[in-house]
């Protein structure tokens, strides 16, 4: 994950969808639907000669297969059957019949409508904005199907019925496939509107449909950038500064150039590209380069140093986020005040796929072969790279071996890399540009470095009357295209969301920012925001729990009465986990709930830690409120991973930096969760008919809290710096 608009609400029922295309072309039954900011006449686009392109959501082909053309990546998050369930539900498909593809780079069609004029994946989006969209795609596909049956049979459309793929009129005995009738309904008039489903008749919607992707993926056929090879391809690695902010001063590629099988070496913006002819030739012509580096304007700072300054402006008011009520004076006249200061690492987003991009780049076009999560902005950066306009540059997006954000960034920076080669080279041959796990670990991009400072007051009657917290980070949206509407007042709101919105009843409560910088660049990470801002706030507030001699859950149900929605999902995990039930010694349970993305979700951790402080996750327990849930075997999974990923950093992933240099490299220093360390995890889904909401990500906000409240409840330590690993916990 990563990157996260704000109010990214699904789209209203009483927007407007308009046909883009229908015609025949070879295939069938082609159609779009594309949604506009307000009415428009609806309008054919192509004619019988000149068939439009393919645009559209849907294809029913002759041999009755129905093809859902996605637009967001599929990067291991099941969004590829997610939006194929809600489109095949309305058209009532046969799912063994439905197929998924990925949509072309074209945001005029394939708009993300949480985003604005752009085509991408993030913010755990893809479901929220596309449920009607699709629902409305599916049932004016269905309605053209019956359309054509009615014609073909001479029988009223309203005796006629359609189920699993098969449409039929029961009174003359008549009945068909979809694969029949797909020439016929393509010659239909689009309807001008369309009657959803009640959800009392979902036959797809809420079941757990296998993934249309799993049979590729386990079989191998699957295609990932890595995978793609063209004919005559290079494959490209490049040599970057070891600190950031330096630029390459200069190079001498001989040395490189006389390695067997390197081709060229050759400078780009970003440092020295070395092209061979496979991978191994690449990597030794890459260890052979002399490189000078201008270090001038680069980060030369220890991550101790850093810590130590943003404690500092954490001491001072910072520029207002939220203000309620007058939370000095609250402080001030509190009967008992609490403190805290939290730490957090920069993290990397370690994708199990290693960036790739495969470019082959002509005189006037550009192909591109990526797992690409942000089409309109890689197109564009593409096109600015090559000399070239948007439109002549073709994304092909490929699977991606996961992204956690990394493959969403505004400068594009792999896939403008991969361009700037093949530039540098005359286009001679097709570029493949891969980084290596050590380039994409030292690479930047990070979650950034974060601290936290709260105060929290109670007064004679133990009730939290005051709560004050102060953020420092570096701005993830500031110099992007997104500053200008999502940075308010010098407020990043990627960098206090989970704290500005605090649903907690506190009379007294203000939240500050102080913006850093620093040359290290930082990018959204899974949960954005959420990923600290859910830490501190659930940690401080176990502890003014425990100051007050409450029960963490009492405390919360307390200040939540008006967040029914917090409520169920913490009602929930609190009977399914057992809350209150003693545990042996050395175990403990701990709760955070937290809203993300529009979602809902309660954790319950129960950990052991030994008397040398060894820690172990036994359970996790987990509600979540997603709205309309589209496939619970896909929300679980989803769940279950973010509580992985976010263990994986809770415990022991960090970058830190000596001298300016990223410390780490690989697996064996940067440990994301290992298999044996995994929890047993129990997913409960709270009941709802709200519209759906995203499950990639908030799963992961509230597990490193939990688990580090579970550690308390354990030892009557409090973890306050992240990774957990970096505390001591032992209690003999």
């Amino acid at each position: 994950m990563l990157f996260q608009p704000h109010a990214a609400a699904a789209p209203a029922a009483t927007d407007a969808t308009r046909r883009d295309a229908l015609k025949l072309g070879g295939m069938g039954l082609v159609l779009g639907l594309i949604w506009t900011a307000g009415p428009r006449a609806v309008q054919a686009q192509g004619t019988a000669e000149a068939p439009p392109a393919p645009n559209a959501f849907v294809r029913i082909a002759p041999d009755d297969t129905v093809t859902v053309i996605a637009k967001h990546l599929e990067m291991g998050q099941g969004i590829y059957t997610g939006l194929a369930t809600i489109l095949a539900e309305e058209l009532d498909a046969d799912w063994a019949q439905v197929r998924v593809e990925s949509a072309p780079a074209d945001a005029r069609l394939y708009n993300n409508l949480a985003f604005g004029p752009m085509q991408g994946t993030g913010g755990s989006s893809s479901v929220a904005n596309s449920y009607t969209q699709l629902r409305r795609a599916g049932a004016a596909a269905r309605a053209m199907l019956v359309a054509a049956a009615a014609e073909l049979w001479s029988v009223p459309a309203a005796e006629i019925t359609v189920e699993r793929g098969t449409v039929a009129h029961a009174r003359s005995g008549r009945s068909t496939r979809f694969g029949a009738l797909a020439e016929r309904a393509a010659r239909q008039s689009v309807p001008a509107a369309v009657a959803l489903k009640d959800p009392s008749r979902f036959r797809l919607i809420g079941t757990r449909l296998p993934r249309v992707d799993a049979v590729a993926k386990t079989t191998g056929r699957a295609q990932f950038a890595i995978d793609v090879t063209l004919p005559g391809m290079l494959v490209a690695v490049v040599q970057r500064p070891p600190k950031f902010g330096a630029r390459m001063r200069s190079f001498d590629p001989a040395a490189a150039r006389a390695v067997p099988g390197v081709v060229d070496a050759v400078a780009v913006p970003s440092g020295v590209a070395v092209l061979a002819q496979g991978m191994y030739a690449a990597l030794r012509g890459r260890e052979a380069l002399a490189v000078q580096w201008d270090e001038s304007a680069a980060e030369t700072r220890d991550s101790a140093a850093m810590i130590a300054a943003y404690s500092a402006l954490a001491d001072r008011p910072g520029l207002p986020a939220r203000r309620e009520g007058d939370a000095e004076r609250g402080l001030a006249a509190a009967a008992r005040r609490l403190e805290a200061k939290f730490v957090f690492p920069y993290l990397a987003h370690a994708p199990m796929e290693p960036l790739t991009c495969v470019v082959r780049l002509t005189a006037d076009a550009c192909e591109i072969w990526a797992g690409d999560q942000f089409q309109t902005v890689d197109q564009a950066n593409a096109a600015r790279a090559a000399g070239l306009r948007p439109e002549q540059v073709t994304i092909h997006t490929t699977f991606a071996g996961g992204s956690f954000g990394r493959r969403a960034n505004t400068q594009s920076d792999y896939v403008v890399e991969a361009v700037s080669i093949a530039k540098a080279i005359g286009g001679r041959a097709p570029v493949k540009l891969i980084w290596t796990r050590e380039d994409d670990i030292k690479g930047g991009l990070y979650r950034p470095l974060y601290v936290h400072a709260l105060a929290g007051g109670l007064d004679a009657a133990r009730n939290l009357v005051a709560w004050r917290h102060r953020i420092v980070g570096q701005s993830i949206l500031g110099g992007t295209p997104f500053e200008a509407m999502m940075v308010r007042n010098g407020i990043d709101g990627t960098s206090v969301e989970g704290a500005s919105n605090l649903p907690y009843a506190i009379p007294n409560l203000a939240v500050d920012l102080h913006t850093t910088t620093s040359p290290v660049p930082v990018l959204w990470w899974r949960s954005v925001g959420s990923t600290h801002t859910a830490f501190a706030t659930e940690v401080f507030l176990d502890e003014l729990a425990h100051a007050s001699e409450r029960d963490p859950v009492a405390l919360r149900r307390a200040l939540l009465a008006h967040h029914p929605r917090h409520l169920a999902a913490l009602n929930l995990a609190v009977e399914k986990a057992g809350w209150g039930t003693p545990l042996p010694r050395g175990r403990g349970r701990g709760i955070a709930v937290h809203e993300s993305f529009g979602s809902y979700v309660a954790q319950i951790a129960e950990v052991t830690v030994g008397g040398d402080g060894t820690l172990k996750v036994d359970r996790v327990v987990c509600a979540v409120d997603c709205g309309v849930a589209i496939n619970p075997d896909v929300i679980a999974a989803q769940i279950e991973g973010g509580i992985g990923f976010g263990l994986g950093a809770a415990l022991a992933e960090a970058i830190t930096l000596k001298g300016g240099e990223v410390e780490q490299s690989n697996f064996h220093d940067y440990t994301p969760l290992r298999i044996d360390a995994m929890p047993r995890v129990e997913v409960h889904i709270v009941p709802s008919t709200a519209a759906p909401t995203g499950v990639g990500e908030p799963g992961v906000p509230p597990i490193a809290p939990a688990v580090a409240n579970a550690v308390f409840a354990a030892t009557g330590r409090r973890v306050r710096t992240l990774p957990i690993g970096a505390n001591d916990l032992r209690t003999g």
